[in-house]
């Protein structure tokens, strides 16, 4: 059964910028915290988006701290196809097209919902940052003629990830070379989160 359900979506930043940021989320986080990892880009240069997942959880037991997700084992065709029209609403809604240059952040679960936009949904932004995630190997698509050939892409992970050591890195990236995405890898000196460094060195590379 098909029904409307109603999308949380938080925005930080100037409507006006030319520059529009937006970023995915990762498992069990929340819309209003996450974007505050890019509060340190310029407000009046910068507006971001970040749309929430559309399913909440408690994150331990029945009660206490709420997170969301953007799917799971559980029907997850049917979760892929849902979020993917979301996000495109999503483009919709804000008109991305108005925006000089788009730039699309995908964290931890959200790196693979953001790359599976892309190639089912049809998105194709300036600039897309697959950040401390993996690539969805189920993801079907050409490698002469994928989506990800019409953006500048960056492969993030923090030295100290506990999800990614060298040899899972050296996978990841052997995997993009073999389907032909090019990605530039960058490292910076943290854990599994978004280090605003980084996000600086990207801004700088596109302004």
């Amino acid at each position: 059964m098909i029904i409307s359900k109603t999308a949380k979506v938080i925005t930080y930043g100037n409507p006006q910028a030319k520059n529009l940021w937006v970023v995915l989320h990762g498992y069990g986080h929340l819309a209003q915290f996450f974007i505050r990892k890019f509060h340190s880009l310029d407000k009046q240069e910068n507006f971001v988006i970040a749309p929430e997942g559309l399913h909440r959880f408690y994150l331990e037991g029945t009660g206490g701290r709420v997170g969301a997700s953007w799917m799971t084992k559980e029907e997850r065709l049917t979760d892929i196809q849902d979020y993917v029209k979301y996000l495109n609403q999503l483009r919709e809604e804000y008109d991305f097209q108005e925006y000089e240059r788009v730039i699309l952040v995908g964290f931890s679960q959200g790196a693979a919902t953001s790359a599976r936009w892309m190639e089912l949904g049809g998105f194709k932004p300036d600039v897309y940052v697959h950040w401390a995630g993996v690539f969805p190997p189920d993801l079907e698509f050409d490698p002469d003629h994928n989506a990800f050939s019409h953006s500048k892409n960056y492969y993030v992970v923090g030295d100290a990830d506990p999800y990614f050591n060298d040899e899972k890195i050296q996978a990841e990236i052997t995997f993009f070379e073999s389907k032909k995405i090019n990605m530039e890898y960058l490292s910076f000196s943290g854990k599994h989160d978004i280090d605003s460094g980084v996000l600086e060195r990207i801004h700088a590379n596109i302004s």
